[in-house]
């Protein structure tokens, strides 16, 4: 049922954009793209009636889609994540204990010479 929901919900959103943008403003719009102005489209009448109602009927949908969205979402939640009690020692099976002894395969550092900084340049030291 919240998928179907959704799905109408996204059209509804698409479509509303659409007709938002098709009705005349003050300035340049999007309707003029499509023959001239949004007018001649519609009849003689305009477009102002039949992409205000379309506008209105598509935001009813809109919120009414919000709410039963919103509403569904809520009902799912079944408690917070502050009602547990806290607890301040972690876990002792989430992680195994680390062995005493390095594993075969394990990464030693290289042997540092006198006077060398580990991870410094390569070049030799100066004598003065």
């Amino acid at each position: 049922m919240v998928s179907i929901i959704v799905s109408i919900h996204v059209i509804v959103c698409v479509a509303m954009c659409i007709i938002i943008l098709l009705q005349q403003g003050k300035g340049a719009e999007v309707g003029a793209v499509f023959g001239g102005s949004s007018q001649t489209v519609f009849g003689a009448s305009g477009a102002g009636n039949a992409l205000t109602k379309a506008t209105w009927a598509l935001a009813i949908i809109f919120f009414a889609s919000s709410i039963f969205l919103a509403l569904a979402s809520a009902r799912r939640v079944t408690g917070s994540i502050f009602d547990r009690p806290f607890s301040s020692a972690p876990a002792s099976s989430v992680m195994p204990p680390a062995s005493k002894q390095a594993p075969g395969n394990a990464v030693h550092p290289a042997p540092v010479a006198n006077g060398q900084i580990p991870g410094g340049p390569a070049t030799p030291s100066s004598s003065k």
